[in-house]
């Protein structure tokens, strides 16, 4: 049975008037090139597509044993950039400061425009005790920045064209990992919530070829580059953290 969306949105929600489907389903022209196809290749990258090491992170782990010295050498010489284009490596991002660091899917997911404002819900909390609000995502400069006027994200928004620290963090990657009943569930209940899919951004080739698979996940780090004292790894889309773990991790 159909579900009727609702006519009012969320003011920092990107809206789409004419649509009443209670799943998002791309526009007529919108051209999907075998996204959704069984048969889809999926391009060589260095990633543990469904490891039992990822999907053991899930819950959220407080603890740096899961992440290697090695691991943080290689944050240390991957960059993200600013919204006006500078390039930061990660690592600087929590040197100085304890921050949360949280990963979306890609620029134009529902789920990670639901998770920003779940997680900006608590920015006074955060402010409060000197723990600065990060976001970052597989894509473009120009992408991030389509994110952050649409959402009007609270903390700072990273691109990471390379998708690298996604490779070094051994965050989940795969479309079963993507399309599952509860990740379904989770999009209809956020298009009544008035969150909406930005498909301009989803279907952008880099995204369709590099990021459209890619699961994220949520870091509480610093001060100090190879202090990482918690992390989630999602073990599905729309897989959120309950929130007091995060508070208790950052802010305890």
């Amino acid at each position: 049975m159909a579900i009727s969306l609702p006519t009012t949105l969320h003011p920092n929600r990107l809206t789409n008037h004419h649509s009443t489907r209670a799943f998002p389903v791309p526009p007529p022209n919108c051209n999907l090139p075998k996204l959704y196809h069984r048969t889809t290749k999926f391009p060589l990258r260095l990633r543990h597509v469904i490891s039992s090491s990822a999907i053991s992170g899930s819950p959220g782990i407080e603890s740096s044993s899961l992440v290697s010295e090695d691991t943080t050498t290689v944050l240390d010489t991957i960059e993200v950039f600013d919204l006006h284009g500078n390039g930061i490596p990660i690592t600087h991002l929590w040197k100085d400061r304890k921050a949360i660091v949280a990963f979306a899917r890609h620029f134009g997911c529902v789920l990670c425009r639901k998770r920003a404002d779940y997680l900006a819900s608590k920015k006074d909390v955060f402010d409060a005790s000197g723990v600065a609000l990060v976001l970052i995502g597989p894509g473009s400069v120009d992408q991030a920045k389509a994110f952050y006027e649409q959402t009007k994200f609270k903390g700072e928004v990273y691109a990471d064209p390379s998708h690298s620290s996604y490779d070094a963090l051994r965050f989940v990657y795969g479309v079963s990992t993507t399309f599952t009943p509860k990740a379904g569930l989770k999009i209809i209940q956020s298009y009544m919530e008035g969150y909406r899919q930005d498909w301009k951004l989803s279907t952008e080739r880099d995204t369709m070829t590099r990021g459209g698979w890619q699961q994220g996940g949520i870091l509480v780090a610093g001060p100090g580059k190879s202090n990482i004292s918690y992390i989630h790894r999602d073990k599905e889309a729309g897989d959120d953290p309950v929130m007091e773990e995060i508070l208790k991790a950052c802010c305890s």
